[in-house]
């Protein structure tokens, strides 16, 4: 038996590889499905099933290219309405591969077809559970992101939830290991642990919502409590997995068109497409196709991209480090953002060689932004989330969250110039070029971030623990 946990950092994703006997099985694989591929053909086996967990709302999952290329079956629970063929488990039912039995688990509450995937050894034990976003660790999966289509409130779909996790799987045993879909940092949940792997005997002990003397209106009231809105693509991704999409290659091919200076701006202005710069960040502030927004590789960029561009549809074009090309277009393509036409061929350089206008943002390190940060003498922004915000901040710091930006134009000086940073730079460089696209160019942003400014003698407030808040 082997069980592969293939985990992507980017959008804190867990997919699955088990094999036995030269049968494979992959749950929630990523649309990029070539090291699936790769994979089996050197192991020398084929793959038998691919299961989803559930209808993803944070990424496009492979499914159906993987099914398309390999003549495997997609597997999903119950109550599940895929537009293309796929087998419909019903609650309980075996699925044999090779000496391994995976049975199906209806799980709903996180979504109405969540299923868990319970896989038993060749000895008929129960060994491990592919919990999808109905159980993480520390956490379980959001109740609100399925509401609409369930028509239910999302309070009734954590009542739901509360009874598929005491009924089918707390009764399991404690050595039974969970391999959960997401990690930390991801938005299907709120407060999950930095580990990927773990057994369910230490989950019921650490997570909250496992206690064994919780009642159902206390896991309600827990689990729905702080939730923030979930970003705008999350119903998009549903949809394309529900309905398929266009292969990979396709988009790749698309997107890889090498385009002049010239050419690059007439299909910026021809197609209205976005102009995405994913350098790093001390890149980008020295010099950038004016209003193109930033949003580098090097961080979270395709929750980035999705939180921030929103519709999936939207047209792009590339400013990007010579090589990277189908790394950005694959990560695109991971939150449903096919839309890539094109990029720089030569970057910024080649851009600045052909005499094109370029833009800059202010940048100054924390030890010279100290005067105006003590005296007050300039407003300051700071764009992290508010919990670290409210954790520990500049005193009579602005707090407008980069998820959040567009809410906060208003509150923006319209002369004056202001401060902006973030914890460490990339996110106050990203809200830096939305504001300047916006036309709102009297900024400068504190480079190094809170991280920073707290090794100057600028005056924050006291620390509190986060998860106290």
């Amino acid at each position: 038996m082997i069980i592969e946990q293939i985990y992507t950092g980017c959008l804190a994703q867990g997919a699955y590889y088990i094999e036995s006997k030269g049968e494979v099985a992959i749950i929630d694989p990523l649309r990029e499905i070539a090291p699936y591929i790769k994979k089996v053909k050197e192991a020398n086996a084929s793959i038998k099933y691919i299961f989803e967990t559930h209808f993803h709302a944070d990424f496009v999952s492979g499914h159906v290219t993987l099914s398309k290329e390999t003549g495997a079956p997609i597997i999903y629970g119950p109550t599940a309405s895929p537009s293309f063929d796929a087998v419909i488990a019903e609650d309980g039912q075996e699925f044999k591969l090779g000496e391994l039995t995976i049975i199906a688990l209806h799980t709903p509450g996180h979504t109405m077809e969540s299923t868990t995937f319970l896989l038993k050894d060749k000895n008929g034990n129960d060994h491990a559970i592919f919990s999808g976003d109905t159980l993480f660790l520390g956490d379980v999966g959001r109740p609100d992101l399925a509401q609409k289509a369930a028509h239910l409130t999302q309070e009734q779909l954590a009542e739901t939830l509360y009874d598929s996790l005491r009924n089918k799987i707390m009764p399991l045993s404690d050595d039974v290991i969970v391999y959960p879909a997401h990690g930390a940092g991801s938005a299907c949940g709120k407060n999950m642990m930095k580990e990927t792997v773990d057994t369910l005997g230490n989950q019921k002990k650490m997570n909250y919502a496992l206690r064994a003397s919780m009642t159902k209106e206390e896991f309600v009231k827990e689990v729905t409590d702080g939730l923030l809105p979930p970003p705008k693509y999350f119903p998009l991704n549903v949809q394309m997995n529900k309905e398929g999409y266009e292969d990979i290659s396709i988009v790749l091919d698309r997107g890889t068109t090498a385009l002049s200076p010239k050419g690059f701006e007439i299909a910026a202005n021809d197609t209205g497409a976005i102009v995405l710069d994913v350098r790093n960040q001390s890149e980008f502030v020295k010099g950038h196709v004016p209003r193109s927004i930033f949003i580098g590789l090097n961080g979270d960029f395709a929750p980035w991209v999705g939180a921030l561009i929103a519709d999936i549809k939207q047209t792009i074009l590339l400013v990007i480090p010579e090589g990277k090309e189908e790394e950005a277009i694959t990560r695109l393509s991971r939150v449903g953002f096919d839309g890539t036409i094109g990029y720089l061929k030569g970057g910024i350089d080649a851009w600045k060689s052909a005499g094109k206008d370029f833009d800059t943002i202010s940048s100054i390190s924390a030890a010279e932004a100290e005067k105006g940060l003590k005296d007050d003498s300039i407003s300051v922004f700071d764009v992290r989330k508010v919990g670290e915000f409210q954790s520990e901040h500049v005193k009579n710091a602005i707090n407008t969250p980069l998820s959040d930006l567009n809410s906060h134009l208003s509150q923006f000086p319209a002369k004056s110039t202001f401060y902006i940073h973030c914890a460490g730079g990339y996110r106050s460089v990203i809200a830096a070029s939305i504001l300047k696209s916006r036309g709102i160019h009297n900024l400068v942003d504190v480079a190094g971030g809170f991280a920073a400014i707290k090794t100057t003698n600028v005056d924050v407030t006291n620390y509190v623990c986060p998860s106290t808040l």
